[in-house]
């Protein structure tokens, strides 16, 4: 501790004692010692702001403050500066009190001399320093506890989500398959293409959710990067809007439309299809059959727009702050199937892109989804 320079402040409006310190200081510190000195509280803390010190010598009657109330303020306002006391007289039972507000020791005055100087403050720092150790452990172990137990909390979420969302298609594929085994040959051909449509309905539920889970679990370990290749935005658009519209089986018209030049961009395919494939199905299963859904794209000022707009149940005010929580789905939502992964995997397909989210709703009126991303113009 002695090798290195010790900043010490000292607040202290006697000039008496002030100069009784600096003389100790000055042959107990060798030049390794380093002692600044105001007369006032308020002083004191305004240098601890504008410094670093390592230890405050804190007299406890001052012109701004008196006793107890004195090392309140200080360790308040400047809570990582260790302080010592100190008291005209050895008031044992006022030092206590000033050291459970915040000080780690006290010094008598007239008791004061080299060894006992040196002692305290290097002691004084040395528990500290020990403190903050412990503290930043303490800070550490909790991190670690909370995320232990969000960890948990998740893994419980998705058992419980993944039993139920499986549940359904698993029943319909056992009760399906009894019913093609035990009454084929009375099933009618219009019955068991009927009994087939529902089976692949369940089996493809089952493995969009398979698909979710595995790519919101690669977005979280870094496994997806963001690769821009040049690509015809308006024509990827378009035959996304097309395809959506051919799974929907047209109950929903989508009206399309492209501002700017959208031809030779640079962006990252996949994780664009993420994006706007979640955003369309949402906005295509939360719209009652036959509501109008506007995509609208937007070239301009090196920045791309994609704004889709529907006119579906909207999200309720209160539930908008956890619309990217994973698992996470809103009360409005009724029979609706659907696991809370959607847009926590748009948003975080967004970062990877360098864009911006932004939704707007009312509840039985619609919602807006807004995402703008960088535009890059390709050369090819």
């Amino acid at each position: 501790m002695n090798e290195l320079l010790i900043h010490a402040l000292l607040v202290e409006d006697s000039p008496s004692d002030a100069e009784l310190f600096h003389r100790i200081f000055l042959r107990a510190g060798s030049g390794k010692w380093n002692l600044a000195h105001v007369e006032r509280l308020g002083k004191a803390i305004e240098s601890c702001r504008e410094r670093t010190f390592d230890i405050a010598l804190l007299d406890l009657r001052l012109p701004d403050s008196d006793g107890v109330d004195t090392v309140t303020q200080f360790c308040t306002s400047i809570p990582d500066v260790p302080v010592v006391i100190l008291t005209a007289f050895d008031d044992e039972e006022l030092a206590l009190q000033a050291m459970s507000k915040g000080a780690q020791d006290y010094l008598v005055k007239d008791q004061v001399n080299i060894q006992v100087l040196r002692r305290t403050i290097c002691y004084t720092i040395e528990r500290s320093q020990i403190l903050k150790r412990l503290k930043e452990s303490e800070a550490a172990i909790l991190q670690s506890f909370y995320k232990e137990r969000e960890l948990n909390q998740l893994k419980s979420t998705f058992i419980s989500m993944v039993s139920h969302e499986f549940r359904n298609p698993l029943t319909t594929l056992r009760l399906t398959s009894q019913l093609l085994q035990d009454f084929e040959d009375k099933l009618t051909p219009a019955k068991k293409i009927k009994c087939f449509e529902q089976m692949n309905t369940s089996i493809h539920n089952m493995t969009q959710l398979l698909d979710e889970v595995m790519l919101l679990g690669k977005t979280e370990v870094g496994q997806f990067q963001y690769e821009p290749t040049p690509l015809n935005l308006e024509k990827f658009c378009r035959s996304l809007t097309e395809a959506m519209q051919l799974g929907d089986n047209n109950k929903h018209p989508i009206s399309f439309s492209c501002q700017g030049n959208c031809t030779q961009v640079e962006m990252d395919e996949g994780l664009l299809r993420h994006i706007l494939t979640n955003i369309l199905s949402n906005a295509l299963k939360y719209s009652p059959d036959g509501k109008k859904i506007r995509f609208s794209l937007v070239c301009q000022d090196n920045t791309t727009i994609f704004r889709i707009q529907d006119q579906g149940i909207g999200i309720p005010a209160k539930e908008r702050n956890r619309l990217f929580e994973t698992f996470s789905r809103c009360s409005n939502v009724g029979r609706i199937e659907g696991t809370g992964l959607g847009l926590a995997i748009v948003n975080r397909c967004v970062e990877l892109s360098g864009g911006e989210i932004q939704i707007d709703s009312e509840v039985n009126v619609g919602t807006t989804v807004t995402v703008s991303l960088p535009l890059s113009t390709s050369a090819g």
